[in-house]
């Protein structure tokens, strides 16, 4: 039994999760090393542990964690082509620590306004060793760029659950390069965000998740140079 995993998720519940994840990266068709893999579940074991107490997401079974949580996050990983990543609102640090854990030469970045969750994060990077994960307790729109926690701007700011795009995009615009990406992780397209606010988006990409019968689509928005 690994050293993450909390008393009262016994080794044969590892088992369990460990070929949910196992097949649902097969059917997704990404490909991981064992250590990857093994923090991605360290990773879930986690945020079973903290929630015990602390609320940090709403899905209480760690058997769904890896679908609701890891293989949703996971479902973005071959749009992710940059070097620096910031993931707005990332609670317990979806889609970032995921990323991370999946994309070692990707500098990722996550900010949270939420105290508890910004600890659980520092936590996490502690805990499995992420060296190109920084974490951020602030609002998004008081954050600037060149500063000790942010020294560059992002290629790609991505949110998974934060709010409607105009909004995501207002707050961040400072933030992102010229020429750069949001990425808004959503369910069913957002029509309706789109005629409130006359934004249009780039491109819409169909996302695809293992053992989740329900309608994934990543918004992409490109800042003009």
């Amino acid at each position: 039994m690994t050293a993450a995993m909390p008393k009262n998720l016994k080794q044969d519940d590892r088992a369990q999760l460990q070929a949910k994840l196992e097949s649902g990266l097969d059917e997704m068709g990404i490909t991981l090393l064992p250590e990857q893999k093994k923090k991605l579940l360290d990773y879930v074991a986690l945020i079973y542990k903290w929630n015990q107490v602390h609320n940090l997401t709403a899905v209480r079974e760690p058997i769904e964690m890896v679908t609701l949580h890891i293989l949703d996050s996971l479902s973005v990983l071959a749009h992710i082509e940059c070097k620096r990543l910031l993931d707005v609102g990332a609670g317990a640090g979806l889609p970032s620590i995921p990323l991370a854990i999946c994309l070692p030469g990707l500098q990722v970045t996550a900010i949270d306004a939420v105290q508890k969750k910004v600890s659980f994060m520092r936590q996490v990077k502690a805990e499995l060793g992420l060296t190109n994960f920084t974490v951020i307790h602030g609002r998004i729109e008081e954050q600037a760029v060149p500063s000790k926690e942010m020294p560059e701007m992002f290629d790609v700011i991505i949110s998974r659950a934060f709010s409607e795009i105009a909004l995501f995009i207002k707050l961040t615009k400072h933030l992102l390069v010229d020429g750069g990406s949001w990425l808004a992780m959503k369910g069913v397209i957002p029509e309706h965000e789109f005629k409130k606010s006359s934004i249009q988006p780039t491109e819409i990409r169909p996302l695809k998740v293992a053992g989740l019968d329900a309608e994934r689509h990543l918004v992409v928005l490109k800042q003009n140079k």
